[in-house]
């Protein structure tokens, strides 16, 4: 099995056992700690390749390994705009997860880029803790559940920016205000903020194993409900696949799943 973060080191509140929440590094710790104890044995390099055979090759920067049956579960990463200033001011005042980072920005002026249910979600909870949050979205409607976009428009700090992108996010040590391009009519403007966050979806990291494996039309692995990919002997688990629903919980049964038939398939074999 092969993959990458577990959970990030934001308070995970929806994992069963832990009624009072617990940090996600320590989570995945505690989650490590329970394998190894019975025989887990892991090696930490980057993975460069994947070739399909009897048995299936692994590269990767610590050499190659053979296996009959892998399991993918390499996760997924936050879509970035991809603008000047994003990068360099992640962590102070460019943000992706409204729940770790809202508190933050308690009585503040705050953006959400994106129009999707994300999005809507962000900023309602922002609401709860900034002065006012702006939702710049390119296009002139939503792409939110209608219930959402009802609470969205009858929350009085939040205010729409339709039809409008990020060009820059301005700040030297902290974010301090947005570059904005409306997409009908290339007006400039300047928005002044003391954070954003970034709502514009999530990208599997999936990019090694196009060749290999089938995916969907957003990159993500098609699998079975046994985690079957294309490919027999290769399952995938977590958020890397179509249809996951993007939670500790499920992408921990997907790799429950997951191993169980891959220890099925390896007995059919044998």
């Amino acid at each position: 099995m092969f993959g990458g973060q577990i959970v990030n080191a934001q308070l995970v509140e929806n994992y069963p056992g832990f009624p009072d929440g617990i940090p996600g590094l320590e989570l995945g710790s505690l989650i490590y700690q329970q394998a190894t104890k019975y025989g887990l044995e892991t090696i930490t390099a980057e993975v460069t390749g994947l070739v399909v055979g009897q048995p299936h090759r692994i590269h990767s920067a610590e050499g190659s390994f053979e296996a009959e049956a892998i399991v993918i579960a390499a996760g997924s990463e936050y879509s970035r705009l991809g603008v000047a200033g994003e990068e360099n001011l992640r962590g102070r005042g460019v943000s992706y997860c409204a729940t770790c980072d809202g508190p933050l920005f308690r009585d503040c002026e705050v953006a959400v880029v994106g129009g999707g249910d994300t999005a809507i979600t962000d900023a309602l909870e922002l609401s709860q803790q900034a002065r006012k949050v702006y939702i710049i979205h390119r296009r002139d409607q939503l792409r939110a559940g209608q219930l959402l976009q009802q609470r969205a428009f009858a929350e009085p700090k939040l205010e729409f920016i339709w039809d409008t992108v990020v060009e820059e996010i301005v700040g030297e040590q902290l974010v301090k205000a947005l570059r904005l391009r409306n997409v009908k009519t290339d007006k400039l403007s300047t928005l002044e903020v003391a954070g954003v966050f970034v709502a514009v979806g999530l990208k599997p990291n999936s990019q090694c194993f196009a060749n290999i494996v089938r995916l969907d039309e957003t990159g993500h692995i098609v699998t079975d409900v046994l985690m079957a990919t294309s490919v027999p002997g290769i399952f995938a688990a977590g958020d890397i696949r179509k249809n996951s629903a993007r939670q500790v919980a499920t992408a921990v049964g997907d790799g429950a799943t997951a191993a169980i038939s891959a220890f099925r398939y390896l007995r059919e074999r044998s």
